[in-house]
C-alpha cells in the first residue's frame, strides 16, 4: 500500500508528514525550506511509493482565506501539474499550530527547544493535518 503525504506550507518552512506503508498513522517526516519543497517530493518519490498529497489549507476561524491560503491553492495546482498521477487534497488546517505545539508540550519539550527548534512545530502540524485527514476515511 502507498504512503499519504501532508505538507505544512510556510512562507519560509514546510512541514512534511507521512503515512506508515499501511496508513494507520501519521508520522512527522522532516521540515525543508519552502523553496526547496518540488525538488524534495520529487527525491521522495523515487523512494517511496506515495499515492496521495495532503495539503493544509489555512482559512481564518470565521472561515475566510487568510494571506497563505492563495500560496497553498496555487502549491495545489502546482502539485497537480507536476505529479498528476497523485490525488491531491486540501484539508482544513485551523488550529494545527496550537495542537502541534500542545503535542510537543505533553511529549515534555523544554521551552527552549520549542523555541530554537521551530521547525519540529512545521512537522508535528503536518502530522496532524495527516490525522485529521486518515480520521475522515
Amino acid at each position: 500500500m502507498a504512503r499519504i503525504l501532508a505538507i505544512d506550507l510556510g512562507t519560509k518552512r514546510t512541514g512534511i508528514a507521512v503515512t506508515d506503508p499501511l496508513q494507520i498513522t501519521a508520522n512527522p517526516l522532516e521540515t525543508i525550506d519552502t523553496a526547496q519543497l518540488i525538488p524534495f517530493l520529487k527525491a521522495y518519490f523515487t523512494k517511496e511509493e506515495v499515492d496521495t498529497l495532503v495539503l493544509g489549507l489555512p482559512i481564518r476561524l470565521n472561515g475566510q482565506d487568510n494571506e497563505m491560503t492563495p500560496k497553498v491553492r496555487s502549491l495545489k495546482s502546482e502539485l497537480e501539474r507536476v505529479f498528476p498521477e497523485k490525488k491531491t487534497v486540501l484539508i482544513d488546517e485551523r488550529f494545527t499550530s496550537k495542537m502541534a505545539m500542545q503535542s510537543m508540550i505533553a511529549m515534555g519539550s523544554k521551552k527552549k527547544d520549542r523555541k530554537e527548534k521551530a521547525g519540529n512545530l512545521d512537522k508535528v502540524s503536518a502530522a496532524i493535518i495527516l490525522q485529521s485527514y486518515l480520521e475522515r476515511q
